[in-house]
């Protein structure tokens, strides 16, 4: 970890023109089940950010899954998402010489406060602070959604994207189902339904695609920064919206739909008012649906990283194991969305 440490440093020194820095604290962070992030706190001495600085350094773990973008494209979405006024960490410098540290990275500020959401969720919260933090959530999207393609820089996107997201997921989600090679009945069920049901696509705009609890960070009441953009792509607006209410990010506050913290309406009010652009309810429930499914795929790949013996891991093993609460969700609120459209 030291060497990693002075790997790190000595990049950050060259691309930041300092005459030499010295290494405060170096840590591996939590969470972040897909890349390796590290904390790096230096004292810089000169160039052109210099005093303490902290950073993370975000950086290709051993395997990966097959949604994920490369670290220079994450790195240039996030620069979208930035220069769009999203608050989220500044990117800083793309290393793509993987002789350095043996895989490629890429350096970022770092936030104040917590992602952690079992502390969130479990935050005592006025309901007041819990609808400014929904409504904040609510705008943040529709910052990010003003991205529209085609937009310089993130040419590796396609040109706009499908011609209907929803439809293109079910035939990705298909495709991954049968590479996992074992009969999940009730997630077959599910895309049926999806397919049957897919709403009319509307406008292609710059989507998160893990927008949720747990993926931004927030310091008492106020949110700081999100994180995790490795899934962004061109899709409808409404799969970033249904995957933040999905069940699967509640975490056992099911009376709270917006990723167990508050209300949707909030959250959709908010996200009209920034974007101008009403949202349709029952696409939004839709794409909970999806969002639903496309976790348990992605848990199924998590294990498969585990059991194929890639990277050996208790938390990807047991990430595995909660596909089938996603499957009692899906058996559960499909019914409740027929029910309500009835």
């Amino acid at each position: 970890m030291s060497a990693l440490a002075q790997t790190f440093s000595d990049f950050i020194v060259e691309q930041s023109g300092a005459q030499g820095a010295r290494v405060l604290e170096f840590d591996r962070l939590s969470g972040g089940a897909i890349q390796d992030n590290f904390g790096l706190t230096l004292e810089l001495d000169g160039g052109s950010r210099p005093g303490r600085q902290e950073f993370v350094v975000r950086q290709d773990a051993p395997s990966g899954v097959a949604e994920s973008l490369s670290r220079p494209q994450e790195f240039r979405v996030l620069q979208a998402a930035f220069g769009a006024g999203v608050t989220a960490p500044e990117p800083l410098w793309l290393c793509e010489d993987a002789q350095l540290s043996g895989r490629i990275f890429y350096v970022m500020t770092r936030a104040t406060g917590s992602a952690s959401p079992r502390k969130l969720v479990k935050a005592d919260f006025t309901d007041a602070q819990r609808r400014k933090l929904v409504r904040r959530l609510g705008a943040e999207l529709a910052r990010l959604h003003s991205v529209r393609p085609p937009a310089e820089g993130l040419e590796f996107l396609g040109h706009q994207g499908p011609d209907n997201p929803a439809l293109s997921r079910v035939a990705l989600y298909r495709d991954y189902l049968k590479a996992v090679g074992e009969p999940h009945p009730v997630l077959e069920w599910a895309l049926n339904w999806l397919e049957q049901h897919a709403p009319e696509p509307g406008a292609r705009v710059l989507c998160h695609c893990d927008f949720r609890t747990g993926n931004y960070m927030v310091d008492g009441d106020e949110l700081t920064a999100v994180l995790d953009w490795e899934f962004a792509t061109w899709s409808d607006r409404h799969e970033d919206l249904g995957w933040l209410c999905s069940r699967s990010w509640r975490f056992g506050r099911d009376g709270h739909e917006v990723g167990g913290v508050g209300d949707k309406r909030d959250l959709l009010e908010s996200y009209a008012e920034v974007s101008g652009v009403d949202i349709d309810p029952v696409a939004v429930g839709y794409w909970e649906v999806m969002a639903l499914v496309r976790w348990a795929l992605i848990a199924l790949q998590q294990a498969m990283r585990h059991l194929s013996g890639e990277q050996r891991s208790l938390e990807l093993a047991l990430t595995g194991r909660m596909v089938a609460q996603m499957e009692y969700d899906l058996l559960n609120q499909i019914p409740e969305l027929e029910e309500g459209q009835c």
